[in-house]
């Protein structure tokens, strides 16, 4: 088995574990197919490495899930913070590529320069309402569509933060999405 289907079993099966049924089997075999388990993260920043996507993900659930306990945040959905969580940053399953070097057989991180939908929560959200619709038992609320949508917060560009303000007007939970996300990249560097 090569190094890269090790990760991805064992990124699959920490899945089924982490969610706990939040998200249905279905859920997770298209998400593999999506190659998510094996998915970097980024470049150069966190999760830069095979599976940093998952990990990442993983992470920001696992932190939006601590802060819906310790500040007792409501959602539509009980499953919601490990939804938005893992399927947050679906956009990065296209964004990268992994190209191996046929001389020392490593692996090098790519910008896919080929893609042809952009935005970060935007291609996110596509991207899980895509892999929904292939489901019956699955959908995103709006509430996680949003938190999805927005979760780089003030770091997307100037022009969208009136429409991320609003967003968090009607749905809180779309700045402690953010929150999380900057705990699991910022500080916990995953």
């Amino acid at each position: 088995m090569t190094e890269i289907e090790n990760i991805r079993r064992k990124n699959r099966e920490r899945c089924l574990t982490v969610t706990q049924g939040a998200l249905p089997k279905g859920m997770i075999h298209l998400l593999d197919e999506t190659g998510f388990f094996t998915a970097p993260a980024a470049r150069k920043h966190h999760g830069a490495y095979i599976g940093g996507l998952y990990d990442h993900s993983e992470a920001v659930a696992m932190e939006l899930a601590d802060l819906t306990r310790a500040l007792k945040l409501e959602w539509e959905r009980e499953a919601s913070p490990v939804i938005v969580g893992m399927l947050h940053d679906l956009c990065k399953t296209q964004e990268y590529v992994l190209v191996k070097d046929k001389e020392s057989g490593t692996y090098k991180i790519e910008w896919n320069d080929q893609q042809i939908l952009t935005g970060h929560g935007t291609v996110s959200v596509i991207i899980a309402q895509q892999l929904a619709s292939n489901l019956s038992d699955f959908w995103l609320t709006d509430e996680e569509m949003l938190c999805i949508r927005y979760h780089m917060g003030a770091f997307t560009d100037a022009k969208e933060w009136e429409f991320y303000g609003r967003a968090i007007e009607e749905y809180p939970n779309v700045l402690y999405t953010h929150t999380a996300d900057m705990i699991a990249s910022k500080i916990r560097k995953l």
